[in-house]
């Protein structure tokens, strides 16, 4: 090799190690115009390509580097990385599998291995391989920089486990991380999380109040202290540590909205507007701020304000709330006649399901109207005649000329309680959805016995999915009521079904909300928590009891036991927090008095 040559190439691997990756790029491909048939360099350089973010360039050079070695256990890797990138996860675990087969000791290629099968949902596999980590020794030499990012892949595995409910997998999953690096603050917090969740409250405290000695300047470790005292019921301690908090970080978006959520779920509405204002001494144009002032105006049915407020949610920046950006010009609920609109879904599937109920009123003010909805939606929305066009996210959209959200539709229609288009059904159930046979054997299980659905729990991802569920085994007391045929739509929440006598789990044949619809048409009453499958049963019109928290969201509003969104509901609320104990006492009363 030419010495000058080889004196670039050094230049390059300095400039990498110092973490110069623009540069560092740079030099290497500098290099390799000169030295075009060296595979190491050329993976190299994919390396910090891929850093930069020029993930096609660095495709290519891992390619190159294969194509001068096949057997280059480096540039596999890196090819596996961009396919995991780019959604090809299968490729991208076969990529990783293949070095392992090859040298079982790249612990480089099995930690990507185990992001890989986190990412597919395979959360043993992943366990698996962290596992055969341990068995094949210490980490080489060579590899012992990754010893953090070994401890971080741990405590991943173990959020994705607590996000399942899976709580002592993911205990066990968090401790394994606190062995590699016992500093390790996420790997603490979430120990005390799970221990939250599981309702050991005392357990939990005290992991919150040592993270809190550990860390004093960390404001996660204190807002943390914060949810536990609140869900304790400890009111004197749980306003000395928020007034810590405060004075800790006064300005804190972060301390803001932790503070914000314990006042919102323990129904402490004058200490929710009053931190609105505290925060508003900071930011007085903050779209956050108007966010929440709208939910509550919401909450309480204040409606002409509310939803003006409301849409500040597409004012709040980005990296908090992941939005939409286009160049169309947004849609002011005035007629459109002659134009084209797309009314695309910004929130969850329930939001998307309630909004559809405006698509008629939106059509009669003129154009063509494209509709977007989440993929598992769009058989179903196809069902409304509004729309010209249903479009499953994702796919490419046609022209248009003005957009809106579906959530901002409340607002441009000026909609309050006296004007809610609360007409049902306003969806069809699908005649023949995936799954209509298997449906069908499971439905015919019950002859001539009432059919009740249930849902105890919603997607565990939501933020405040720990409030709106409960256990399985808390529907325990419906258990006494005979005659009933009771049919599960839990989709997620754990395997763990209620010990209910003649229960049915549609589970597996509920491929998406086609399918849900379609067995819905068949009950004679749903009993859920506040998930998505109730609002699909609102829209189609389906007697349905809703189980509420003690703080709803705030579309349920308060103290009401009807609902102005969709009139073949009944609320059941809690009495006071966490109490889902008197509420299924309730249902299993008015059940007992008939349908």
């Amino acid at each position: 090799m030419n010495p000058n040559h080889l004196k670039l190439l050094k230049m390059a691997q300095s400039l990498e190690l110092a973490g110069r990756a623009a540069e560092a790029a740079q030099a290497y491909s500098e290099f390799l115009a000169r030295e075009p048939r060296h595979a190491d360099t050329w993976s190299d350089f994919a390396g910090q390509l891929m850093q930069l973010g020029r993930l096609d360039e660095a495709e290519h050079a891992c390619q190159t580097a294969l194509r001068l070695d096949a057997g280059h256990l480096s540039a596999q890797i890196n090819l596996g990385c961009l396919f995991m990138h780019a959604g090809s996860l299968d490729a991208s675990e076969s990529r990783f599998r293949a070095v392992l087969k090859a040298e079982p000791r790249r612990f480089d290629a099995r930690l990507c291995l185990v992001e890989c099968l986190i990412k597919k949902g395979d959360l043993d596999g992943a366990r698996k391989a962290l596992d055969e980590a341990y068995q094949l020794g210490p980490i080489p030499p060579a590899f012992a920089g990754l010893r953090g990012r070994h401890a971080e892949q741990w405590t991943v595995l173990g959020s994705a486990r607590l996000e399942r409910k899976q709580f002592e997998a993911a205990f066990s999953a968090f401790q394994n991380a606190l062995q590699l690096n016992p500093l390790d603050f996420a790997a603490k917090a979430n120990q005390g999380a799970v221990r939250m969740a599981q309702g050991r409250l005392e357990e939990a405290l005290g992991m919150f109040q040592r993270l809190v000695a550990e860390h004093p300047g960390d404001e996660r470790a204190r807002l943390l202290l914060i949810t536990c005292l609140a869900r304790k019921n400890h009111p004197d301690a749980l306003r000395e540590e928020i007034a810590k908090a405060i004075q800790q970080k006064p300005s804190s978006f972060t301390t803001h909205r932790s503070v914000m959520g314990v006042h919102y779920f323990r129904g402490d509405w004058a200490a929710y507007r009053a931190e609105i204002a505290r925060y508003r001494a900071f930011y007085p144009k903050s779209a956050f701020a108007d966010f929440e002032e709208g939910c509550v105006d919401l909450l309480f049915g204040d409606m002409a304000r509310g939803w003006k407020r409301y849409e500040g949610r597409l004012g709040i920046p980005k990296e908090v709330r992941p939005r939409r950006v286009f160049s169309e010009p947004g849609w002011d609920g005035e007629p459109f006649a002659g134009k084209t609109l797309l009314l695309w879904p910004e929130q969850g599937f329930g939001d998307t399901l309630m909004a559809l109920r405006y698509l008629p009123a939106v059509k009669a003010l003129g154009g063509r109207v494209l509709l977007e909805v989440q993929p598992a939606l769009a058989a179903l929305a196809g069902t409304c005649s509004a729309p010209d066009q249903v479009i499953p996210s994702g796919q490419p959209l046609p022209g248009f000329d003005l957009q809106a959200s579906l959530m901002s539709l409340p607002h441009l229609f000026k909609t309050d309680l006296s004007s809610i288009p609360a007409a049902v059904p306003y969806l069809e159930t699908p005649a023949d959805p995936p799954h209509r046979q298997d449906l069908e054997a499971c439905l015919a299980k019950a002859p001539g016995r009432p059919r009740i659905g249930l849902v105890w729990a919603g997607f565990p991802g939501h933020t405040l999915d720990h409030e709106r569920s409960l256990s399985p085994s808390a529907l325990a007391p419906l258990a006494a009521l005979s005659g009933a045929a009771w049919f599960s739509f839990q989709v997620g929440g754990g395997e763990e079904l209620p010990p209910l006598p003649t229960l049915t789990a549609l589970t597996p044949w509920l491929g998406d909300f086609s399918d849900t619809a379609y067995a819905l048409g068949h009950m004679d009453l749903l009993i859920t928590v506040d998930t998505s499958v109730a609002h699909l049963a609102g829209a189609l019109g389906v007697p349905t009891w809703l189980l509420l928290p003690f703080a709803p969201d705030f579309r349920w509003m308060l103290e009401r036991r009807d609902s102005p969104w969709y009139p073949t509901f009944r609320l059941y609320r809690q009495p006071v927090y966490g109490d889902w104990a008197s509420v299924i006492r309730q249902v299993a009363a008015d059940l007992g008095q008939g349908l």
